[in-house]
């Protein structure tokens, strides 16, 4: 599944007025091309950044931004004055405005000229005050936005304005995005239940339930050749254990698995899926519940959750498409069990089979085992240890009056114990601040036990994502303390009811 960031574009926006004449307007327009040049040139920044005509007056700005609703391509806005822009023009552009926003707060020089600065300087380089009128009129029309201030060569300013861009292009691949549920919630689970109604008005993307059975169809439509392709793919990239390979005890398994893959991925394909959710407790027709297949099509950039969970199968993508091309990976994960040893105290994250081919540090091994749960045969699987490093989980949860998104940042621990009877992929991590203060704050925050885990992703892009979405954002970090959080929670429930 290709996530393709370079085909998007955002479109820079230099604002201005007729007053400072041709001459200054044409060196108003000059710069503007040569930062949003800059940018789109620069290797941090994944996507195309347009630079448009500067608009001088309310037409201007109107049109420009219906045009960049309209047109698929442009995922969002950049928005800078370089000379004074009164607010007042941008009033019906920014009422119209539908693309995620992000304010360059910036000017073209870096430094005061200071033995040769003059008034025609002053009046052509006046982003000191006329992004301040700008900023006024957004935040009194209440329009999230990132704000990034700095030189615009200054690398950690293009280092925001990356984060920006990833996380304003997985708002835009969720807009029309399609999950699949196979079967419906786990019985009785609240947390992986919510309203698919309002997501689907809030953020775009769908969910529908699929039965079992049209999967199951597709499945058994699978050809000797397509077969044997997908078993000896298995072969060259994995190592696979003794009862698996041709003539073991076990090979059944393997070959029943590469059929649930290939029948799962033409479902997906042929209904142009980004994400898909099932449950051990509907699986009507299939002979084992899919682990390999689904470890497989995560590593490839499917969303996917257990047990019905269709929130965190659109956190991963999103998390996949923000981090599409940088180090490390996002996977579904869940807290799984403690070590609550006082000096080395860390989660232990894994599920019954679906971790994430991607997070794998080492060569995964094709491994065959009892599942004891769900009443179906042995079901194959990738066993390996998680790679590690700085690392975030986050929670996409439904509290009846609004989405929440929970981050805690976390330390990902190298996983150096045999486990030889855990027959499972698994990862280790600390939460920060601490294991003791870092679980409280996740329980009182009403954070799920499925999370999307990453390793390349830092709490800004959730951050940013959170403000473009709408979403209510809860921070866990190295800063917490349960009553800062508990009174914030507080804060954040009056916040919203008055809002409401």
């Amino acid at each position: 599944m290709n996530i393709a960031l370079n085909k998007l574009q955002v479109w820079f926006l230099t604002g201005s007025q007729d007053l400072y004449g041709e001459e200054t307007l044409r060196e108003v327009a000059v710069h503007a091309a040569e930062i949003a040049g800059y940018l789109s040139a620069h290797e941090k920044i994944p996507v195309e950044v347009i630079y448009k005509p500067i608009v001088k007056n309310s037409d201007e700005i109107y049109d420009t931004i219906v045009e960049a609703n309209a047109t698929r391509e442009c995922i969002g806005l950049v928005t800078w004055m370089h000379t004074f822009s009164p607010a007042k023009m941008w009033i019906r552009g920014l009422k119209a405005l539908q693309k995620p926003l992000l304010h360059l707060h910036t000017q073209y020089n870096r430094d005061i000229p200071w033995e040769t600065m003059d008034m025609d300087f002053m009046n052509l380089n006046q982003s000191a005050h006329g992004d301040r009128e700008f900023g006024h009129i957004v935040t009194r029309l209440n329009i999230g936005r990132k704000v990034v201030t700095g030189h615009w060569q200054d690398e950690e300013v293009v280092d925001r304005i990356n984060v920006w861009t990833r996380a304003a292009a997985a708002w835009h691949d969720w807009q029309g995005a399609k999950f699949a549920r196979f079967g419906d919630n786990m019985r009785n689970v609240a947390v992986t239940d919510g309203d698919k109604v309002e997501a689907e008005t809030k953020f775009g993307f769908s969910v529908n339930t699929y039965a079992i059975g049209d999967l199951v169809a597709v499945i058994n439509e699978t050809s000797d050749e397509e077969l044997q392709a997908l078993l000896n793919e298995y072969e060259e990239t994995y190592e696979l254990a003794p009862n698996v390979v041709e003539g073991g005890e076990h090979r059944e398994s393997l070959i029943e698995a590469a059929k649930i893959e290939i029948g799962l991925r033409k479902f997906l394909e042929a209904g142009n899926f980004k994400g898909f959710t099932d449950t051990f407790e509907d699986l009507h027709g299939m002979v084992q519940l899919p682990g390999l297949p689904v470890q497989r099509l995560m590593a490839e950039g499917y969303g996917f959750a257990g047990e019905g969970d269709w929130k965190t199968p659109a956190l991963v993508r999103a998390c996949k498409v923000m981090g599409a091309g940088l180090p490390g990976t996002t996977a579904f994960m869940e807290d799984y069990t403690y070590h609550f040893d006082p000096d080395n105290a860390m989660v232990l994250g894994s599920h019954m089979l679906e971790v994430d081919a991607a997070l794998a540090a080492h060569k995964p091994r094709i491994e065959v085992h009892p599942l004891g749960i769900g009443g179906k045969a042995d079901p194959a699987r990738l066993v390996f240890n998680g790679i590690s490093g700085d690392a975030l989980n986050a929670s996409l949860v439904d509290m009846g009056t609004r989405f929440r998104l929970i981050v805690n940042k976390v330390e990902g621990v190298p996983v150096v114990e045999k486990l030889p009877k855990l027959p499972v992929a698994r990862v280790l991590w600390r939460p920060l601040p601490d294991m003791k203060t870092g679980c409280s704050a996740w329980i009182y925050a009403g954070g799920a036990h499925h999370t999307a885990y990453s390793l390349s992703l830092t709490p800004e892009y959730l951050e940013d994502f959170a403000r473009i979405a709408g979403l209510e954002y809860v921070a866990i970090d190295e800063n917490t303390t349960l009553t800062g959080l508990e009174n914030q929670l507080k804060w954040n429930e009056l916040y919203y009811l008055l809002k409401k």
